[in-house]
């Protein structure tokens, strides 16, 4: 699978299962997640099955993995930009591609409304942070409108919620009346 496809996956009750037990905990093994499963939900399967069932759904791009520091290491901004639409035809792709390939880039997404490109991004310091928009607006300053920077701290949630999952599964019909 590419980075641009959509994954075209058909949930069983046992790949919702798989997943809402690993974003509950991503660190269990495939031994303990075949226990849970017999536990919990009452699937009968191997540790081999379940491995396999979480590597083709990885494959697939079901779900993804990243590696997130924790906020003591780094601090995190919010970055929203406006474009002048006079240079935006002949400039946005350059500094698309320099702002989704930046290290400093956890988090890159389009959205509506004025401010259409959104980033979360990671720095050590705020000098880091003052740095990076300095040296943007040096690169890309005839593109960009306005760049809004908000200071993301006390991060009071991050992570899937399990039960996100259940919604994945197809609605079952219910039994006709004898």
């Amino acid at each position: 699978m590419t980075d641009d496809d959509s994954p075209d996956w058909e949930f069983s009750r046992r790949d919702v299962a798989i997943l809402t037990e690993i974003a509950d905990n991503p660190q269990l093994s495939s031994r303990d997640l075949t226990e849970v499963l017999a536990e919990e939900y009452d699937i009968d399967v191997s540790h081999v099955t379940v491995s396999e069932s979480i590597r083709r759904m990885r494959e697939e791009g079901v779900f993804r993995e990243a590696i997130i520091p924790n906020e003591e290491y780094y601090i995190f901004a919010l970055f929203e930009f406006k474009f002048d639409p006079e240079h935006f035809a002949d400039n946005w792709r350059e500094a698309m591609v320099d702002v989704r390939d930046d290290q400093n880039t956890l988090f890159f997404f389009l959205a509506d409304g004025e401010y259409q490109w959104k980033t979360v991004m990671m720095f050590r310091n705020r000098e880091e942070v003052s740095r990076w928009i300095h040296e943007f607006y040096k690169e890309h300053g005839a593109l960009v409108d306005n760049l809004r920077n908000t200071a993301v701290h006390n991060v009071l949630k991050f992570g899937t919620d399990p039960r996100i999952f259940e919604a994945l599964l197809p609605e079952e019909e219910p039994e006709a009346d004898e």
